[in-house]
Parts: structure tokens; sequence; C-alpha cells
């Protein structure tokens, strides 16, 4: 008997369970929108959530398998989200309709990190937006300047080194090491050796950060739950050493902005200002207020870093790689820099950057092929008709764009898996769609550093260049993947490439 009632009992739980995991799944298929069939809890995620590929590869398989459809139906897990492949469509939810999408749909929670100007939401996102923007104004990038042209003779100075003993460098990670040394002098004026130094603690910081958690799936199995619960995606360790940063630094100081201009500067003065003042979008009632608290202050240090260091780090690395195994490309591009320089006085600043049009063509086609996140997401504010189609995307419900699969697809890119920057002449960027081209985003939501991004990698592939030359080596792998246990996109192997002296 008790037996019995045991069986019974794990049926009907089993039944619940599977009735709850499975009960949206008639979603797009009521509304007539196409899309792949999802399995039981994992929806149409298995492979990303059992980390056998990423997020962003699977949301590219989606768009690639139905190449007639506008839009797609999928399921994140238990929760219904729609990839739009057609990139009219895409650019009214990203520009025209905007304020009905301005919400990426990924707060987490209203206090601690999840403040920061990435994850946060509605008239906080507003105001902080506002008051970063100046940062990366033609003035204050030149500010920045000579730190970045240090921290690029520096990075010669260890390549040398290096290179001196061993030729065969892993790209990617010899990079990382640049960009630490950028992003922790322009953001907070530390003077840190990620060259020769101690670097555990970033290293730490760096896995908590990049690699993904399941606390992302658990989201998307129980919608709003992180936010609900004021969850955090990160360890309180990541807190702990924003935190002893940015004290540090404002001790330095004094509390008041320096000389320096830089984020640490903007911080301080906006923590002097205690708050800042917000005008709703639709112009009418109260405006709405942020205070600027330490936590505030920390969770905004927190992005910029995470924001400013890996991004750059794996797009150069991707693009050395590329140039060692292209060696007519590598020329090409030398020659420009030699001619630059020169021109120059060996001297890079902001406003001559612009003349490396064949390096910014360069640059572009490595963020086409690798673009380092993926996809692009965004929440519904109210109901939206999409215009053109019968499919209504409901209030709350996510929007996602491929953009690996978008920059992928033979449609916009003969040849997609070919490294050819001719893609981004003037001529054939005018013959495109304008939304075909989305590694940073487009619209008001468009990434707030993607300028410092690109000046901090040309300085970087400028210094290299002109003093280095790159071949592929005995250990330079000719395929990879992407790196299912990395947020952004990275290799699933180490990108050797032979470095010798000009």
């Amino acid at each position: 008997m008790v037996f019995l009632t045991v069986v019974t009992l794990a049926v009907v739980v089993s039944a619940l369970l599977y009735y709850y995991f499975t009960r949206t799944f008639s979603y797009w298929e009521d509304r007539n929108v196409a899309g792949p069939k999802p399995i039981p809890f994992f929806g149409n995620l298995y492979k990303s959530a059992t980390r056998n590929d990423t997020l962003s590869g699977v949301l590219k398989t989606i768009y690639e398998s139905f190449p007639e459809e506008k839009v797609v139906g999928m399921f994140r897990m238990t929760t219904p989200t729609l990839i739009v492949r057609d990139l009219d469509i895409l650019k009214n939810i990203l520009v025209k309709d905007f304020d009905n999408f301005a919400n990426r749909g990924v707060e987490f929670s209203k206090t601690g990190l999840g403040q920061n100007l990435f994850h946060s939401e509605g008239e906080t996102w507003r105001g902080l937006r506002s008051r970063f923007s100046p940062i990366f104004t033609n003035s204050k990038m030149k500010n920045m300047m000579y730190l970045l042209n240090d921290r690029g003779d520096k990075f010669n100075d260890y390549v040398s080194e290096i290179i001196a003993t061993t030729p065969e460098q892993d790209v990617h990670g010899m990079v990382q090491k640049y960009t630490m040394s950028t992003i922790t002098a322009c953001a907070f004026g530390l003077d840190i050796d990620t060259f020769h130094g101690d670097i555990e603690a970033l290293k730490r910081i760096d896995k908590a950060i990049f690699i993904p958690k399941h606390t992302l799936e658990f989201d998307m199995l129980f919608p709003g739950a992180l936010k609900k619960l004021n969850l955090s995606l990160f360890p309180a360790y990541i807190s702990n050493f924003f935190k002893e940063i940015v004290e540090t630094v404002t001790t330095e100081r004094n509390g008041k902005p320096s000389n320096r201009k830089d984020f640490m500067d903007l911080i301080l003065e906006m923590k002097n200002k205690k708050q800042i003042e917000v005008t709703k979008k639709d112009g009418d009632g109260e405006a709405h207020t942020i205070e600027i608290t330490n936590s505030v202050i920390e969770a905004q240090a927190f992005i910029f870093y995470a924001a400013g260091y890996e991004t750059s780090a794996s797009t150069m690395g991707f693009l050395l790689y590329h140039l060692a195994l292209d060696t007519e490309i590598q020329d090409r591009l030398r020659n420009e820099i030699d001619e630059y320089l020169k021109k120059h006085g060996g001297k890079i600043e902001l406003d001559t950057l612009n003349e490396l049009q064949y390096l910014d063509q360069v640059f572009s086609e490595t963020l086409r092929m690798y673009p380092i996140l993926g996809h692009l997401q965004r929440k519904a504010e109210n109901d939206y008709k999409i215009p053109g189609l019968n499919v209504t995307i409901a209030k709350d419900l996510i929007v996602i764009a491929s953009v690996w699969g978008i920059h992928h697809d033979e449609k916009y890119y003969p040849e997609p898996e070919k490294f050819d920057p001719e893609r981004f002449t003037p001529e054939n960027v005018a013959d495109r769609h304008s939304f075909a081209y989305l590694p940073f985003g487009l619209g008001p939501r468009h990434c707030i550093g993607m300028r410092f991004a690109r000046v901090q990698s040309y300085v970087c592939i400028i210094r290299l260049l002109s003093k280095f030359r790159l071949e592929a080596g005995k250990n330079t792998v000719r395929s990879f993947s992407n790196n299912p246990y990395r947020g952004v996109f990275a290799p699933n192997k180490p990108l050797y490439v032979t470095i010798n002296p000009r």
C-alpha cells in the first residue's frame, strides 16, 4: 500500500513538473509563428544550458534554420522569446520605436552591482546614460591619449622581452595584459604593472565576470525571479574589489575631481552633486532623481572595467591571429601604419586616427566575424504590433537579434567565413543595409564605450605592427569554435602566432 502511494505520488509530481516546464510551449504555434520545436525544461537552449555551445551559438543556429522567416519564435528554457531576422523590423525596434524597447530585460537587482549602466532600466538607465556620455567626447578622449600611448609603448617592451625566449605566443592572452593596463589607468588612474606584476586578483575577477552562470537559466525558468529576490549575478568579492578601488581613488583625490579628466573624475563630480535629476521620457510629471551612493559608483566602476577589458582583448586577439594567417593583409596594413607614423612624427593622436582607413576596415571585419556580444536583447514595455506582420509582441516579451547570425548571413556578406576587410570600404558599406552590422548595437542604447574600444585597440595594433611581424607557427590552429565557458566571444583554443622583430 505504501509503495503504491509513493508511486502514485511520484507520477503526480512528475506530471505536474512536466506540465509546468512545458506549459508555454504552444505559445508560438498558437500565434502562427514558425520556430524550432522545444524540449521539456530546456526549451531550445539544451546545448547552451549544458555548456556544449554558447547562447549566441544556439541563437545563430536558429537564425540560420529559418532563412525565409522575418521573425522566429523560440523558448529560452520555458520563456517565449522572439528572434527578429528582418533588418527593417529590427531597425524599428532599436530606433524608431525605441521607447517601447528601451530596456534590455537583464536587470537582476536594484542594489549593488545591478545598478550599473548596462543592466539598469527605465529612468535609472536614462539618468546614468546622460551623465556618462560626456566621458567619451572628443575632449575627454584626447585627455586619455597619453595614457594609451604610454601603455602601448610598455606593451611593445613586454612583447620584445617575451619573444626573445619564446617567439610563439598566445595573442589573446598577450593583449589581455595591455587592456587590463589601459582600463585600470584610464578608468581609475591606477598604475598597475599588468605585464610583470601579480595580477591574480584581476584574473579571479575575470573568471567571475565572464564565465556563464546557471543563474541566467534559472531566471529564464522563473522570469523575473532574480529581480524579485534582489539576487546578484556576481559573488560578493566582486563588489568588494570595486568598492576598494573606488575608496582608494576617492581618498587619493580627497573626494574631488582631479586634472586627469578620467572616469573616476566624472564619478566624483557626480557624487559631489549627490543626485541626478532625470526628466521623464514623456516630459510630464515630476522629475525622477537618482541618489549617487557609493554603491551606485561601485556598480559603474564594475561595468566600465568589464566592458572595456575583455571585449577589446578578444577583438585584438582575433585580429592579430588573422594577420598572421594572411600576410598580404598584414603587409598592406603595416604600410599604412608606417606612412601614418612617418607623417606624424611617430605620434598617435586622436584627431588623426581617421586617416587609417584600412585599419578601420580590418578592425570592422574582425568584429563582423567575431561579434564579442553575439546577440542583442530588448524587452517590450507594452504590446507591440509588428508593422507588416500579423504578429504582436506582448508586453514584457524578450526580443533578440542574432548579431552573429546576421554577420554571417550570405545575403549580406558573401563567403561569410572568409576574412575580407574589403567588405568595409566606404562603397561596400553604403551598398549594405545599415543594420547588417551590429557589433556595438545601434540606436539610443548602443554601446557607450565603442569609441574608446576602437581607440584603445588602434593604439595597441599601431605600436605592435610598427615593431613586429606576425606569422603562423607550428602551433597556430586553423580552426576553432566559440568557447562555451566564456560569456563573450572567445576562442576555445589558444591563438598561437609567431612574433618576430621587423
